[in-house]
């Protein structure tokens, strides 16, 4: 059998990619404007409903960075935070010397713990420090308590920075994952459930809040005929050339979205009679994820003292990618003097807990390398 790589979510191409990129090339507009990045952004506009406007950034973390700064965060600001989240939904906070507050996760979506979230919302103001906002991460594609999330922000009146960046295809309710917070951002990156190749967007409910993201993202030139700049700006817009990407990527979108969920249901099938091994699954009927990644818990008690680790280096002596969950920003030595809420459920899920091989275009010989691995790991043990 084969001994190819099998990546943790590898780039997958729609098959117009080229035809955009060409399209770029031939009309010479290769720098922050043009077709593909209009037709990109009206994409995305139209795939959350037409009622938001869509900036097309460099990155997610732009998108954050730039959130932020529209929701007046300054420096000496405090923001609250998931803290279970890739570091990019941190690391913005720090670009403006504002101080990250770390909330923990709840186990039903492993996402914004209420109570935590509401807890140090008093302990903060009772302390003399309003918190400016409030970052909610879809984490893996799975919806944030979004309904007890905003009653508590609109209660103490306090924005919600939505990342979306792992959500695209996720949803609510009915609604779109993007469209829950105050302000939003997605990413394309080359793991992303649709790529262009590196990129993020901002999500805003109004033209002109989309408009002044526009303007710091393209160094803040001001309205004159020369270069003139009344404030910082930066060089965050996306390039016409990886737009066309995005706007081929877009055209399969909902392809991905099937193809991602069924490798989800490979793994719910593969684990069902091992005990001890439980595949995260969306228990809420009203959220629909797209499981960018298909994450698992393991506990070694019952499973023989196969844990996490084990399991994680099975794998890569087959040379397939798995990694685990994404390490709590409360313990990162970055973030170790910040304040944190919660008890220890973030901790217990880095402790146990795996993403597994999640690509769309994850073939049938992948699957059956994986399956043979987990039976020869877990029956030996028995």
């Amino acid at each position: 059998m084969s001994n190819k790589k099998i990546w943790l979510s590898s780039f997958h191409l729609a098959g117009n990619e080229q035809k955009y990129v060409q399209e770029a090339l031939d009309s010479n507009r290769i720098a922050s404007e043009g077709d593909n990045l209009d037709g990109f952004e009206q994409d995305l506009e139209s795939y959350l409903s037409n009622d938001f406007s869509v900036g097309a950034l460099s990155s997610g973390t732009a998108a954050l960075h730039l959130g932020l700064i529209l929701l007046g965060v300054q420096a000496g600001d405090e923001v609250l935070c998931q803290s279970m989240t890739f570091v990019a939904s941190a690391n913005p906070i720090l670009y403006l010397k504002a101080t990250p507050v770390f909330i923990d996760s709840e186990s039903e979506t492993w996402n914004l713990c209420p109570i935590a979230l509401e807890e140090a919302i008093l302990d903060r103001m009772a302390k003399g420090q309003k918190p400016k906002a409030i970052i909610a991460v879809h984490l893996f594609g799975v919806p944030y308590k979004i309904d007890e999330i905003r009653t508590i922000a609109n209660k103490y009146e306090i924005p919600i920075l939505e990342d979306a960046a792992e959500a695209l295809g996720s949803s609510y309710k009915g609604q779109k994952c993007g469209a829950f917070g105050d302000i939003a951002v997605l990413s394309f990156n080359g793991n992303k459930i649709i790529t262009t190749s590196g990129g993020g967007a901002i999500i805003t409910k109004t033209k002109t809040l989309r408009d002044k993201a526009m303007f710091l993202a393209t160094q803040s030139r001001d309205d004159a005929p020369h270069y003139q700049h009344s404030e910082i700006g930066f060089n965050y817009r996306m390039n016409n050339v990886v737009a066309g990407i995005g706007r081929a990527q877009m055209e399969v979108l909902e392809d991905r979205i099937v193809a991602r969920r069924n490798v989800h249901d490979f793994y719910v099938e593969l684990f069902k009679n091992i005990e001890g091994v439980s595949v995260f699954t969306t228990k809420n009927e009203d959220s629909f994820s797209n499981y960018w990644l298909t994450t698992l818990i393991i506990d070694p008690v019952l499973t023989n003292g196969i844990d996490r680790e084990k399991l994680r280096l099975a794998f890569e002596a087959e040379n397939i990618e798995s990694r685990p969950l994404w390490k709590p920003m409360h313990l990162q030595p970055i973030f170790g003097n910040c304040p944190y809420y919660g008890n220890k459920v973030a901790e217990t899920l880095f402790e146990k807990g795996l993403c597994l091989p999640s690509g769309s275009n994850l073939e049938y010989d992948d699957k059956e390398r994986i399956k043979n691995l987990i039976f020869r790991l877990f029956l030996k043990n028995e």
